[in-house]
């Protein structure tokens, strides 16, 4: 059967596979639409199985905060390269993603993949996106805040591979400000808790046992070394600790003095994503090995 190229560019169009894929698909289809988008579905399943291993370290945060500020999500999608990651078709698939998050209430990465977006569920989406791009892409983590009373979530993402999500409650007409300032706050000062009082007393422990190890041969009276440690301890917890931190566009301020200007706002909670942070990458691969890599693959 004669296969003509207006089929193959409408099937291109519709697909984002190649020109030789999608004339042999039509071929085998006899020239039907339908059936030749499935069957370039499942040879795009093949290969998404065979780059399931490689590692994905690159990738995009990706946030979306619904108009009203009631919810938001934040996901952090990963392909293999930084020129992957630069790609409109990945950002976009990253983009609808965080979408989807902040309208279902999806509790584990699994349960999200298995929602419909575009057409189909995410977990097919992402298999032709690894198609057509040539990469192993992981959705490798989500969050999502949903508020029920007086409150405001925002963002912030700093070069598409940091993002923060922030959670505040509070009655203050501008509390959006304040939300997205602690947010830009979080990307660059990476604290761990809220208030000091959050860290977990395992953590406070263990934290004290190092000190008192490092008092230990300092040849102070030991109501000197108790005073030494309290106070490295107080300036540990201050350090990793929202609040306590002086806020990032005011040093002269404490987070906890700018959140005092709001009123009775309160920051509930934040999350703070970094691209690949936790994934071993392979040491001493340069770009042009790994293009080469894939071209031989």
């Amino acid at each position: 059967m004669s296969i003509s190229a207006s089929q193959v560019k409408e099937l291109r169009e519709r697909t984002g596979a190649g020109m030789m894929e999608c004339k042999s698909v039509l071929t085998e289809a006899g020239g039907d639409m339908d059936t030749a988008i499935e069957l370039l579905r499942k040879k795009g399943l093949a290969k998404a199985d065979k780059k399931a291993g490689r590692v994905a370290a690159e990738g995009v945060i990706s946030v979306h905060v619904v108009e009203d500020g009631r919810s938001g999500a934040m996901v952090e999608v990963n392909c293999e390269t930084d020129f992957v990651a630069k790609n409109e078709d990945f950002q976009g698939f990253a983009q609808d993603v965080a979408k989807l998050a902040a309208s279902h209430e999806a509790d584990s990465v699994d349960a999200l993949l298995g929602l419909g977006i575009q057409n189909g569920t995410v977990e097919e989406v992402r298999r032709g996106l690894i198609s057509k791009l040539g990469e192993n892409i992981n959705v490798r983590r989500f969050v999502r805040y949903a508020r029920q009373d007086a409150g405001a979530i925002a963002s912030y993402v700093h070069g598409g591979r940091i993002g923060v999500l922030v959670d505040v409650a509070g009655t203050a007409s501008n509390l959006g400000e304040l939300a997205r300032d602690v947010a830009m706050h979080v990307a660059a000062s990476r604290p761990e808790f809220v208030r000091a009082e959050d860290v977990p007393a395992e953590r406070v422990g263990k934290e004290k046992e190092i000190l008192v190890a490092q008092a230990a041969d300092s040849g102070k009276p030991a109501e000197i070394v108790e005073k030494m440690i309290s106070g490295r301890l107080n300036k540990m917890l201050a350090e990793i600790s929202l609040l306590s931190q002086p806020f990032v566009k005011n040093p002269d301020q404490t987070v906890a003095d700018l959140q005092k200007s709001f009123g009775d706002a309160q920051v509930q909670r934040f999350t703070r994503f970094e691209v690949g942070e936790g994934i071993e990458k392979a040491e001493g691969v340069s770009f042009a090995e790994e293009v080469m890599a894939q071209v031989r693959g």
